[in-house]
């Protein structure tokens, strides 16, 4: 009966009920005598486990005479050099020595950063203690920057949400940006002092005037009936992009805003290699990407209602619109202009830290 069930000769089930009654050699809690079942594969090819660590460790990275120097090394990969070198095993077996070995799956990580400024833990601890004397006397301090540019229409957008089984939203095989909606550049204003944000999509280019036209449209809308009556206001910005420190025209729409508004605006730049520090990354940029996850941005108007609808547990409230305006690339700015601005450096690396009066006041 044993025999049919099982498809196995009678013979073996035989030595089998044999060992199960009277164990040759065996220890406690055996049922097989000692160096019965599968060999592992070590015994028969000896040399396997040095040749399979040759082929993942990390030094094998700066060997350019080492198998796999440029190709992925996924399962089948190092499978099909092993059996090339002659071993004989299967991918599952591969799996299993590495665990033996101590490997595991990896991914990138963003850990390194480039050479440091040396000033750089000045530099925040300057930020730091600039913005908490702003603070103290309830003057408003904003963190400003860019977001990625982002596809505007029916594509991929990263992330996952739950939804009916078999139902996955449909989106297009390509990502070529649609002729018609292009890409949007959102520039974000986030108010430390109270939690809030502003964000104007641009349907142009990603210029100084854009940086700047959006910190006026947050004044106006929500800057203004915060901090009646401020003097001053203070900006945590990036070292590079629209709004870096050496950008000539950053500077003079800075001015104009200045005397717009009558506000004396100081500027603080995080030094190079360092925008992750500035807050509107994870204050404000971190929850909306997480609210627009794994949904299409399939127009202007979504992306807006998208950003419009991001909260936190916190309270975090955030407004949007379209800025429709276009922005003139490479615009050159003349000696003549830079020398109209009313501008005072800090005597703390008065490159990152500056402050620009409104000229009329003067």
């Amino acid at each position: 009966m044993v025999a049919l069930a099982t498809d196995l000769s009678r013979t073996t089930i035989y030595q089998g009920i044999k060992e199960i009654r009277n164990p040759p050699g065996a220890t406690k809690g055996r049922n097989q005598r000692v160096g019965g079942g599968r060999k592992k594969i070590q015994e028969g090819q000896p040399e396997i486990i040095k040749a399979l660590d040759n082929l993942v460790e990390p030094t094998a990275k700066g060997n350019p005479m080492k198998p796999l120097r440029w190709v992925s090394k996924s399962i089948r990969n190092l499978k099909d050099e092993l059996i090339r070198q002659g071993f004989k095993l299967s991918h599952q077996t591969i799996v299993h020595l590495l665990e033996e070995l101590d490997y595991s799956l990896q991914s990138n990580r963003k850990t390194l950063e480039t050479s440091s400024h040396e000033d750089r833990n000045a530099q925040f601890q300057y930020i730091s203690d600039s913005v908490n004397k702003m603070l103290n006397k309830n003057m408003p301090v904003i963190s400003v920057d860019t977001k990625k540019k982002e596809l505007v229409g029916n594509y991929k957008n990263n992330g996952q949400e739950w939804g009916k089984k078999g139902t996955p939203v449909k989106v297009q095989g390509h990502d070529f940006p649609d002729v018609r909606l292009g890409k949007v550049a959102p520039y974000g204003i986030y108010d430390i002092g109270k939690n809030e944000g502003w964000v104007s999509v641009g349907i142009s280019s990603d210029t100084a005037e854009f940086a700047v036209n959006s910190i006026r449209t947050w004044w106006y809308k929500m800057g203004a009936c915060n901090y009646v009556g401020a003097k001053e206001l203070l900006i945590t910005a990036d070292c590079g992009g629209s709004n870096g420190y050496r950008v000539k025209l950053w500077k003079v729409e800075l001015q104009k805003l200045s005397d717009e508004i009558d506000l004396s605006i100081r500027v603080r730049h995080f030094p190079p290699g360092t925008s992750k520090w500035n807050k509107i990354e994870h204050r404000l940029f971190s929850y909306i990407s997480q609210n627009w996850r794994g949904k299409p941005l399939i127009s202007r108007e979504a992306i807006v209602n998208l950003i419009a609808n991001t909260t936190t547990k916190t309270g975090l409230r955030i407004m949007a619109v379209i800025d429709e305006n276009e922005y003139q690339k490479g615009k050159k700015v003349s000696e003549e202009e830079l020398a109209l601005i009313s501008i005072q450096g800090d005597s703390f690396h008065p490159e990152w830290n500056y402050t620009i009066k409104p000229r009329k006041a003067l």
